[in-house]
């Protein structure tokens, strides 16, 4: 993993010096612009022929150098417009033929990406591995000496055994990091899958960033990233975060005067419109990113922490490898002294070294237990393939582990647990409660309230909106906008309103946009006869604070007196208590004297009446909060919304319980750091928070009490606390750029149970991973322990450099294939979070390692000491004949303690194995492969070819693991 370093360290080199140099191609275009201005500018043929007076290049000029001047020499944004043939009302027109030609002129919306790498590159990575490099120039000298010595072929057995066996294990694993590659890069794609509001043909409709052409109009609001250069046409408030491109913080206004907008800038403010100019690798972000590679992602803190414990591992093998090495030659000179040969020496004894050497080598690459990164790496990858499937983007790797460790989720409440499907059904107006069904009754609706009421209801509604009324590009009326302003977008076109006519009655001077810190939305118009008005919008509670006077029974403004407000605070409380969202209109008559500059006031506005939004629980929610309970999960939910409604629909689906607490926002901040210790572990519930109270409790949740929090977010100032938290889980649906960046995983259908599955899938991942650590540090132990007191004890090792290679790859490349892709059961979600400080090698992995180690010693032991009379071996093939033995034997012992290892503490551990086909076939491929080593390839492995009754007994020792490894469990150990 270190080119991943190595480049993510390249690369912010490289941004930082294309910071720069941005900042310098914009003063040297202005300066060059300026010395041209004075000559017409005339489009080239090309360009003019097909239909367009605009070149890509003259485009890329204006917005890339903010050049006024040439701006207003091609005469501003709307005949700009014009040259590229498009209108900044109708967009462009789609005829297939006119967007071919577009494409051709002026390139599409992609960025040029750098070539995946080749599969001979991962070869040559898997070649770089410094105890294989050892291993074949051990290799080189064998076959060197060997067929010097005996001549070819015979002599080249020993030597071209090694060969195989290195680049057997070369292309194994060259073809898993390339499979991961493939698969990360196409994970890659599916986050750059971004989708913006454009008008074409004078239709609204949503298509792919990638599908941009100059001449569209984009509609761009807070939290959306800029897909393209283009120029401002109209909009409100609207502040641009330019800090990915030119490092700057601070945000700049973009408006009439400064109409300029950068492609992968973020909207931190505002809405409006814009003029696509710029596409593609033309745009200044397409330079940028030409220059520079992208990394892949960091070691996540399991693979740092598993680097590791294979580094001490490989230590210790290093030791036993000096010690058998120093042993076997000892034993060579030994045996040579007493023969007394010892002044002379033959290429026979060379070889014999050479194997010696060989063997203390393989020791070494046995010991370095190199699957542990590679099994991390595997079921990872594994797992946000799968999650794909199951509706979330893992964005950054170290989320899928770490999301199986949580411990608490603190989740928003509209969207997530609500299905964001929302209608009014309740509205109170002129101080009536009234009910609001289908559309057949709403002219009884309509009849019931004074024109005068109902003329100002839908001015407040059509004109103080984010959503639009629209036709799409079937030619239906569509709502857009959020699912509340499209709740009350829909409410006024049942009352009869129309919008476009509402909106062009007066003019919109001001627009407040609604965020989550100030909970309210104001509009100021002004009407055409003079004078302006502005329109309140927002929490209930705020808005009916900030008003003075209520439209009365007969429509007339009355002043707001205390048995009024009391029965609005009631109709409030008790459209919550029906778990109904409520949101207060209010407006405000400014006479002529109010200046756009001015900020709005903050009292004395004129109640319009309440709306009772309905918003109904998604299925399966109370489900997954039970699911959650179930495996040790706190669920916390943290909304803007009215108390009463929070308390209502947490109750509902099981969050809030007798012993737990609700809280508003404003409260939590008044308390002191004693009285959040005391009060933090009982909140089930916060109504009303801002984005700096859900940070505030993560903050506390993490660093006070240990948890491992996972947090969900939809909005821009949802970033902090997505970013303070252990897991960011963004909304797909409802959720901006903004927050979608800050984010681990992206939740594609805005669903809580699909965060479960994530929580689920995390914890399988981190269980596999175990799986696999104590599956290979059982081979590791036994393979160590058996070479080591064979050669201290008899001279000579069982298990020659070919076969450990074999065994080598069993356990780590198909090892980690096969146990660190078990899909996820639903028994995981029965126990209880590993959380922050939780062992990775557990107590029943020490047990299960050491008890299975113990075992297969003993036999490997036996068959050493009794072989030759158990099986009655003699002749001159007798020592190659139990060294075979122990080979299967011990090969087998590995095959049934893969099968053993696929549960740690439940006996039965056939369950669901014949669905998981990828486990089936390492198992498949590991057993045909033993039967062609030891029957048909005797010459390369130093096998001999087994009877029945051998093979029968070799099977029969492996499979005595299974009920050894049953009888373990038993044991009872701690949990950690």
């Amino acid at each position: 993993m270190n080119w991943f370093h190595e480049i993510r360290y390249l690369l912010e080199l490289q941004l930082e010096k294309f910071r720069v140099a941005v900042l310098v191609s914009q003063a040297a275009l202005q300066f060059i612009h300026g010395l041209n201005l004075s000559s017409e500018y005339d489009a080239p043929e090309e360009v003019k022929a097909a239909g367009f007076q605009i070149c890509a290049d003259e485009l890329g000029s204006i917005v890339e150098g903010h050049d006024v001047k040439k701006l207003r020499i091609h005469g501003g944004v709307e005949n700009i417009a014009a040259k590229l043939s498009a209108s900044i009302v109708d967009g462009i027109p789609t005829f297939e033929h006119l967007i071919n030609e577009r494409k051709r002129i002026y390139g599409i919306n992609r960025f040029t990406e750098t070539p995946a790498r080749g599969f001979w590159v991962f070869v040559w990575e898997a070649l770089q591995d410094t105890t294989l490099v050892i291993l074949a120039i051990c290799a080189l000298v064998s076959l060197a000496v060997g067929i010097t010595v005996e001549g070819w072929p015979k002599g080249a057995y020993d030597g071209l055994g090694i060969v195989l066996s290195i680049l057997l294990v070369v292309f194994v694993t060259a073809a898993s990091d390339y499979r991961q590659s493939l698969q990360f890069r196409d994970l890659d794609k599916e986050k750059k899958k971004i989708m913006v509001q454009v008008t074409r043909d004078g239709l609204r409709q949503k298509i792919s960033i990638f599908d941009l052409l100059p001449g569209d109009i984009v509609h761009l609001a807070i939290g959306d990233q800029v897909p393209a250069d283009g120029l401002f046409i109209s909009g409100f408030s609207v502040l641009i975060n330019e800090s990915s491109l030119t490092g700057e913080s601070e945000p700049v206004n973009v408006n009439v005067a400064n109409p300029f907008l950068l492609s992968g800038t973020k909207v931190q403010d505002g809405s409006c419109k814009m003029l696509v100019t710029t596409v593609g690798m033309r745009t200044q972000w397409g330079k940028l990113m030409a220059t520079l590679s992208e990394g892949g992602d960091d070691e996540t803190p399991l693979q740092v922490k598993l680097n590791g414990v294979a580094t001490i591992i490989g230590k210790i093998g290093l030791f036993f490898a000096v010690v058998t090495f120093s042993v076997l030659v000892q034993g060579l000179f030994s045996r040579k002294i007493q023969e007394g040969t010892q002044w002379i020496w033959s290429g026979d004894d060379a070889m014999e070294m050479l194997e010696f050497f060989a063997i203390a080598v393989t020791i070494v690459v046995v010991a370095v237990p190199e699957g542990l990164p590679l099994a991390v790496t595997l079921s990872l990858a594994f797992a946000m393939k799968k999650m794909m499937n199951d509706k979330a983007l893992v964005r950054h790797l170290a989320a899928c582990e770490t999301m199986g460790s949580s411990t608490s989720i603190c989740s928003d409440k509209t969207g997530t647990l609500t299905s964001n499907h929302m209608t009014v059904v309740k509205t109170c107006i002129c101080e009536e409660i009234k009910e609001v069904s289908s559309s057949n009754k709403s002219n009884n609706f309509r009849s019931a309230v004074p024109e005068s009421a109902v003329k100002i209801l839908l001015q407040s509604i059509f004109n103080n909106t984010g959503g639009e009324v629209v036709n799409n590009k079937d030619n239906k009326i569509e709502i857009l906008g959020t699912p509340t302003e499209t709740a009350l977008l829909e409410f006024g076109l049942l009352l009869g309103g129309d919008f476009q006519a509402e909106q062009q009655a007066s003019k919109i001077v001001k627009v407040e946009p609604f965020n989550s810190a100030k909970k309210r939305m104001g509009v100021v118009i002004e009407f055409p006869e003079g004078g302006f008005r502005i329109h309140y919008k927002g929490a209930s509670e705020i808005i009916l604070a900030a008003c003075d006077k209520v439209i009365g029974s007969n429509g007339d403004v009355v002043p707001l007196d205390e048995p009024t407000t009391n029965h609005l605070k009631n109709t409030i409380e008790q459209f919550a208590s029906e778990a109904l969202r409520t949101l207060c209109l209010a407006y405000m008559d400014m006479g002529t004297d109010f200046s756009v500059d001015s900020p709005l006031p903050l009292k004395g506005y004129t109640c319009i009446g309440i709306v009772g939004i309905k918003d109904p629980v998604r299925p399966g929610v109370k489900e997954s909060v039970a699911i959650c309970k179930s495996a040790g999960i706190t669920v916390r939910m943290i909304t803007g919304d009215n108390i009463n409604t929070a308390k209502a629909i947490a109750k509902e689906i099981g969050i809030l319980t007798d012993n737990g607490i609700a809280i508003e926002g404003p409260e939590f901040r008044e308390k002191s750091e004693e009285e959040l210790c005391e009060l933090i572990p009982k909140i089930q519930v916060m109504a009303r928070s801002s984005p700096m109270d859900k940070h505030t409790l993560v903050k506390h949740l993490r660093t006070t009490f240990g948890e491992v929090v996972a947090v969900t977010g939809d909005g821009t100032n949802d970033a902090p606390a997505l970013h303070e938290a252990d897991i960011g889980l963004a909304m797909g649906i409802a959720g901006t750029e903004v927050a979608k960046e800050s984010a681990d995983v992206i939740i594609l259908d805005d669903n809580f149970s699909t965060i479960v599955t994530v929580a689920k899938w995390g914890r399988s991942v981190y269980i596999n991973i175990q799986k696999f650590v104590q599956f290979q540090l059982t081979v590791n132990i036994v393979a160590l322990i058996v070479n080591f007191s064979s050669a201290c004890l008899t001279g000579n090792a069982p298990l020659t450099a070919v076969q450990l290679l074999w065994v080598n790859m069993i356990m780590d490349t198909l090892g980690a294939l096969a146990l660190a892709t078990e899909p996820p059961n639903n028994d995981l979600m029965k126990r209880s979070p590993v959380g922050r400080n939780g062992n990775f090698i557990s107590n029943v992995m020490w047990r299960n390692i050491l008890g299975q180690s113990v075992y297969q010693f003993v036999i490997m032991w036996f068959l050493q000491t009794k072989g030759k009379a158990a099986f009655h071996l003699d002749g001159p093939d007798s020592e190659l004949i139990l060294n075979t033995l122990i080979f299967n034997s011990f090969v087998f012992c590995q095959v049934f303690n893969e099968i053993s290892s696929r549960e740690m503490e439940r006996i039965n551990v056939l369950k669901g194995i014949l669905k998981n086909h990828v486990f089936m076939a390492v198992l498949s491929c590991t057993i045909i492969f033993q039967i062609v080593i030891v029957e048909f390839l005797g010459t390369f492995a130093s096998t001999y070819p087994l009877t029945l009754q051998q093979w029968f007994v070799s099977v029969c020792l492996g499979f005595l693991g299974m009920p050894i490894a049953a009888a373990l469990k038993l044991i009872p150990v701690g949990s950690n």
